[in-house]
């Protein structure tokens, strides 16, 4: 029997802790979309989900190296597939 391993869309905020995931899809309007598109944060990116704050909000990715916290509002607007 063999196992499929299809890619499957969810929000970014809702990746397990470790998780990496590729950006798919996000709002295009916004200044604060914008301003995640200008660091970096654009389609077919690799994501790691690396923590979240003990309430849940902020979280906490890495991309393109370096470390970039969020609001979870924002991330539940991104779509990734894992």
């Amino acid at each position: 029997m063999q196992i499929s391993c299809m890619p499957t869309d969810q929000k970014l905020s809702q990746l397990a802790i470790g998780t990496s995931a590729r950006v798919k899809d996000f709002p295009k309007a916004g200044a604060a979309f914008l301003r995640l598109r200008e660091m970096g944060l654009l389609a077919g990116t690799m994501v790691t989900f690396v923590r979240s704050a003990p309430m849940g909000d902020p979280i906490e990715i890495k991309i393109r190296g370096y470390h970039l916290s969020l609001r979870r509002e924002e991330a539940d607007q991104i779509t990734v597939e894992t």
